[in-house]
């Protein structure tokens, strides 16, 4: 059984940063991908950043720049630093995990950005 425990959603002004932190535990071996969606109220899921085990990222475009995904394969752990936040980044945020095809998400975190 594969368990993704998320952490560091909250409240923040928009133009301040938060830190989401996922982590992953259970039957892992390797991760292949490791990344984080977004569910704003009334739209689908979306992805906004994802990190190869090797190291390779991409991002939506939406956050280029302002959002910096960075990984633990020692840890097995995900996180998403976010700066320079927006009204319109406020969603539920979700970590994702690819294990050889398996597909993990955690519960989700709210992040919720006020003007």
């Amino acid at each position: 059984q594969v368990q993704l425990v998320e952490s560091g959603g909250g409240l923040v002004q928009a133009g301040g940063s938060l830190r989401l932190s996922c982590a992953a535990s259970g039957r892992i071996f390797s991760i292949n991908v490791m990344g984080w969606y977004r569910q704003a109220p009334g739209k689908q899921r979306e992805l906004v950043a994802v990190i190869t085990s090797g190291g390779h990222t991409n991002y939506a475009d939406s956050v280029k720049g302002r959002f910096t995904i960075s990984r633990d394969n020692a840890k097995n752990t995900v996180a998403l630093q976010m700066n320079s936040l927006k009204p319109e980044d406020t969603a539920v945020y979700y970590c994702n995990i690819n294990v050889f095809n398996n597909i993990y998400w955690g519960q989700g975190t709210q992040v919720t950005v006020s003007s």
